[in-house]
């Protein structure tokens, strides 16, 4: 390998890790982990291309294929048919997303059950299949693993039938590319139960997750899952002149990565012949891992879950990642993590999708019946909608007209309050003594009130009139406060007539 080759795929690793925010030790982990990844041509079972084939890993919804071989393989025995009813009991609504949402005692048939979670990934449903199919989910995780051990699966544990995180259940990308060819070979007539680009509940029109159907041509099939300690995970077959190959890719940190390096993967199979040398899958060593690495702090990192994407736009960048797993990068852990997680490989994009063809699923026996069931749950609705709406405006009618009497109390016992207080200020001021009443002081020289202040202490008598003269002219005012003198008599005598 060139030296400029091994500096890009250095700098690749460099930048994921940087990327992911691991630590030393998360680093370590992570150069320590290489990523499983398998090609093979579907009807000779002979290796094309394999990077740690037989290690452990967590299957997430891949676990639904299992699910839907043990169920076939069950309608081929003549135990159950297409037609069988799959009851939803509450430990099945109670599953966590992704989920149809069914009510516990909502019936559908096996034939719609198993269309909804190879396209909607649904676990309620799955969960609901194994219950019916197997009496209980630990019967039927029973019937999954000896079936797994019939048809040659040597590396797979299975505890649930949807691929819920359990520490115990993992596989390998060995084990899902013998478990494709088998249903493949074994169920030609639900050949095309894998291929559903879409489903129709109803109104509501459900993508496939595969983001290869429509967009990588050939593809037809199969099933992807993701869960944060197993990454993105994808066994997909695709066509060409008549050739089938199956691709798994494994542990990747989102779709979109997934959906380009199995595309390539694609490309490269296409490109090359399993000749006499390739190794079948039956002849690939046993791993030396005792259980599968936990992905989670180089997927989510702690954080929410990613949520399920796509990816619009074409492909852009030069080359492939066909140019890249050669070599030493196939035989190093961390080069083979760095070939597929390069900064131009993670900027690059499928085609868009082509239109969705939906196919119609429903609960009840027929669709007949189930829209009758739907028709009676959306009354059931609204009559609830209505009968909230309503109660909740009599409780705001309740509560204005307490709160109105509330007010009217207040009010009674504010008047209540004052009209005791105002008879308690009257009581207490009939009880309480009376004051003497005040007697205004009289100054010391004051005049009586009849008389006046400008009248003379002695007042002027009317003089007498004398025979043969006039009338006395009256005498002059006199200053006040000042008593006018007495008049000097002029002679004797009028002296003594006075």
């Amino acid at each position: 390998m060139s030296s400029s080759l091994l500096r890009r795929l250095s700098v690749g690793f460099a930048a994921l890790t940087g990327l992911l925010g691991a630590s030393v030790a998360g680093i370590r982990a992570a150069e320590a982990v290489t990523v499983p990844i398998l090609v093979a041509d579907v009807d000779s079972g002979k290796v094309i291309y394999a990077q740690a084939p037989t290690d452990p890993w967590y299957p997430a919804s891949i676990t639904k294929l299992m699910t839907t071989y043990v169920a076939l393989d069950l309608v081929r025995q003549g135990k159950v048919s297409l037609d069988s009813m799959i009851t939803i009991s509450a430990a099945a609504a109670a599953e966590p997303p992704s989920k149809m949402g069914f009510k516990p005692g909502t019936q559908l048939t096996l034939d719609n059950a198993l269309k909804i979670i190879m396209v909607k990934s649904a676990n309620d449903i799955a969960f609901a299949i194994g219950e019916n199919l197997g009496g209980s989910v630990d019967n039927f995780a029973a019937l999954m693993n000896e079936t797994a051990q019939r048809i040659g699966m040597r590396d797979s544990h299975w505890y649930n039938p949807n691929g819920l995180p359990d520490p115990r259940q993992w596989t390998s990308a060995r084990d899902m590319a013998v478990l494709a060819r088998a249903l493949i070979r074994d169920f030609p007539d639900s050949h095309d139960l894998f291929s559903i680009s879409a489903i129709q509940f109803g109104r509501a029109v459900m993508a496939n997750h595969n983001g290869l159907l429509g967009r990588y041509p050939g593809t037809d099939g199969m099933k992807t899952g993701f869960i944060c300690s197993g990454g993105f995970n994808v066994v997909a077959t695709a066509t060409r002149n008549g050739r089938r190959i199956v691709t798994i890719v494994m542990g990747q940190p989102t779709p979109r990565e997934r959906d380009v390096k199995a595309a390539d993967l694609f490309d490269y199979a296409f490109s090359q012949s399993a000749g006499w040398t390739s190794p079948t899958l039956d002849a690939l060593p046993a791993s030396a891992l005792p259980q599968p690495p936990d992905m989670r702090p180089f997927v989510c990192g702690g954080k929410k879950a990613p949520a399920i994407e796509d990816g619009p736009g074409a492909i852009s960048a030069p080359g492939s990642a066909a140019q890249l797993i050669g070599g030493a990068a196939a035989n190093s852990p961390a080069l083979a993590m760095a070939a597929f997680s390069n900064p131009a490989l993670r900027a690059r994009t499928l085609p868009p999708r082509a239109p969705l063809e939906p196919i119609a699923v429903w609960i009840g026996r027929n669709p007949a019946e189930g829209q009758q069931i739907l028709d009676a749950q959306e009354a059931e609705q609204k009559a609830s909608v209505a009968n909230s709406r309503a109660a909740k405006l009599e409780a705001a009618k309740a509560k204005r007209i307490a709160a109105i009497e509330a007010a009217k109390e207040a009010r009674a016992a504010r008047a209540e309050r004052a009209n005791a207080a105002k008879e308690a200020s009257k009581e207490a001021a009939k009880s309480a003594p009376k004051p003497a009443p005040k007697v205004a002081a009289k100054p010391a020289h004051a005049l009586p009130r009849s008389v006046s202040a400008y009248t003379a202490a002695t007042a002027p008598s009317m003089p007498e009139a004398k025979p043969g003269k006039g009338l006395a002219k009256p005498a002059a005012k006199t200053a006040a406060h000042k008593p006018a003198p007495a008049k000097k008599p002029a002679n004797k005598k009028a002296s003594a007539d006075e």
